[in-house]
């Protein structure tokens, strides 16, 4: 696209949709694309480049229903813009944090939430021609249409790698409290760092929000853990009204976000795993260490 025709879609940038680290996304019109678009426009700075182009090069070339489609982008000059398909439901970080009874808030619809992420990575580590590493995953960067199906966003930190293959990465890339200890403790990055995120944004979808519960001396997911333990699975459903909890789904679901969170990286589950983790009730989940 060209700038002017993104400034004439998105009325001058006048609705803001919402901001992160490198840049503000806005609400636009282009009927081609089939109507209402988010647009994205990069910060001016040098290493938003880098964030513009992994973008480009990941998003761009990969097609799954949960993962967020990339219509097209704008390069000229000092711009650089990116243009999605719009997400009616706004992000699951929203959608957690919601007080309105409006939200769809069934026990169904977080299971399939929690089910469609994990395609989404799988899709991404998987079964690309190069795995890719989406390096952020985090409730802010998932995104829900109008039916509240998940799409993995986002990709401005994301890598691309061969199968198998482990990166010595320089700096640290994602958000804290969803990052991996190998992050922190400079060791080389594989796909167990996006299985890391994911078992920190499945806890949050089984125990909501607010992490206030486990007091300020405890990590949530040491408290959580902690509660199973005891056989306290109601402490540990959101606190917020979800509607008709399959305590064995739930159980099923906790004990794959405990697997997924392990500190040693080898223990953790590939995400082809995590989903027959999650999809198979006829066997016993063992508890993580």
């Amino acid at each position: 696209f060209t700038y002017k025709q993104l400034q004439e879609a998105t009325n001058n940038f006048e609705e803001t949709l919402g901001s992160g680290g490198y840049g503000t996304v806005y609400r636009g019109e282009i009927p081609e694309k089939g109507g209402i678009v988010a647009v994205k426009v990069i910060k001016a700075v040098t290493h938003a480049e880098k964030q513009f182009k992994a973008e480009v090069n990941t998003i761009g070339k990969v097609h799954h229903v949960n993962l967020v489609r990339l219509l097209g982008y704008c390069v000229e000059g000092v711009h650089r813009l990116l243009v999605y398909e719009f997400m009616p439901n706004g992000s699951l970080d929203n959608y957690l944090s919601s007080n309105s009874g409006s939200s769809d808030s069934s026990w169904q619809t977080r299971y399939s939430i929690a089910m469609g992420i994990a395609r989404g990575i799988t899709y991404l580590h998987e079964e690309c021609y190069e795995c890719i590493l989406h390096c952020d995953i985090k409730p802010q960067n998932i995104l829900l249409d109008q039916n509240l199906c998940p799409k993995v966003a986002d990709f401005g930190l994301a890598k691309l790698t061969k199968k198998e293959m482990a990166l010595n990465v320089t700096t640290i890339r994602g958000t804290r409290g969803y990052l991996a200890p190998e992050w922190i403790s400079n060791r080389p990055i594989t796909t167990k760092v996006d299985v890391y995120s994911y078992g920190m944004v499945l806890l949050e979808l089984l125990s909501g929000h607010d992490k206030s519960r486990s007091g300020q001396n405890t990590y949530f997911s040491v408290w959580a853990f902690q509660k199973y333990m005891a056989g306290e699975f109601e402490s540990i459903v959101d606190p917020k009204p979800v509607t008709s909890v399959e305590w064995s789904q739930f159980e099923r679901m906790l004990k794959t976000a405990f697997w997924c969170i392990q500190l040693d990286a080898n223990l953790r589950p590939s995400m082809s795993r995590v989903i027959q983790m999650l999809e198979d009730n006829s066997s016993e989940l063992a508890v993580p260490p």
